[in-house]
């Protein structure tokens, strides 16, 4: 018998279309919206969408649920569900976002190196006004974290004329990188770049990795940029750093509480720039995410969970 699989995405029909075509070895259920994924989701032994919109009381309407494949690289809700048993396989879509996330650090470093903002209001009032416009060749920006993200931004930094370094326990020697620091060695990593930008995952070890400590390590002229996972930037350090003039401006995509309130201090920060969790999301992310999606079912079709390419070691992550 086949195994029913439910796609729940804004582009669901499409997904379950090109999957049914690929691996033909399903049978496969669209759904838009969640109240049409309920409708379908008693008889759903497998389940595909992006990991936030996948809700407590849709899991708890799938008692025949095998494995959960998230179309997102982060999984926490998932991994923190009292609804995913233990029993539940998860695995996520990761290895394709280096250009939208690359692309977004690229624009913040530009936006807040050359104080676009500025540009903008000055349109609004009609102002004509010119100031030199600093470049970023030359500069030095830090990578913290070097996956395969921050390979894929330092290529276009050093295609840039820029100094990439890097902060990893993990790996010491990287293409694109002029130097990789230890952990221990962040302060020092940090104090003579232009630029911080934070890749790394999000775990207990990397809560607030950034804290203020290291921001205040950083120039006076330095531009913080968060677009890995709120909880590695302690968010208050930022905010008193700023106040204090001790960096020079601070662009987050991610925060420790999304969406950010209405009420969070970050909205009225002078020198923050909010982004609304734009960095992984792109205008064809579709085509980006299916051959992952059809590789892990391929897998799963010989040889069940334990082929999986991308599946998550939840012993790992607890």
């Amino acid at each position: 018998m086949k195994d029913r699989v439910l796609v729940m995405n804004a582009d669901a029909e499409w997904i379950a279309d090109q999957l049914a075509a690929a691996c033909p070895g399903y049978t496969y259920s669209a759904a838009t919206t969640a109240e049409d994924a309920m409708g379908a989701a008693l008889d759903a032994e497998i389940l595909i969408g992006l990991a936030p919109a996948l809700s407590e009381p849709l899991i708890q309407a799938t008692p025949n649920l095998k494995w959960i494949h998230a179309l997102t690289t982060g999984v926490d809700n998932l991994l923190t569900s009292p609804s995913v048993g233990k029993d539940v396989v998860l695995s996520n879509s990761s290895g394709f976002h280096g250009p939208q996330m690359s692309e977004l650090a690229i624009l913040l470093m530009l936006s807040t190196l050359r104080d676009y903002p500025r540009i903008l209001d000055n349109q609004r009032a009609k102002h004509w006004q010119r100031w030199p416009q600093p470049l970023l060749q030359g500069r030095t920006a830090c990578i913290v974290g070097v996956g395969l993200i921050a390979e894929a931004l330092a290529a276009r930094l050093n295609a840039l004329e820029m100094t990439v370094t890097g902060v990893s326990d993990g790996r010491a020697e990287v293409d694109g990188f002029a130097q990789i620091f230890k952990r221990t060695d962040l302060v020092k990593a940090v104090s003579d770049a232009d630029f911080v930008v934070v890749l790394t995952p999000y775990t207990p070890q990397t809560h607030h990795i950034v804290d203020d400590a290291v921001i205040g390590a950083m120039r006076s002229d330095a531009i913080l940029i968060n677009i890995s996972r709120g909880g590695c930037v302690d968010e208050a350090a930022v905010r008193r750093h700023l106040a204090k003039g001790t960096i020079r401006a601070a662009a987050l995509d991610v925060y420790e509480q999304e969406p950010l309130p209405p009420d969070s201090p970050n909205w009225d920060t002078p020198g923050m720039t909010i982004i609304p969790h734009l960095g992984g999301v792109s205008d064809n992310y579709k085509e980006q995410v299916l051959p992952v999606v059809i590789r892990n079912l391929t897998a799963w079709a010989k040889g069940g969970a334990a082929g999986l390419p991308d599946r998550i070691d939840r012993e790992d992550t607890t």
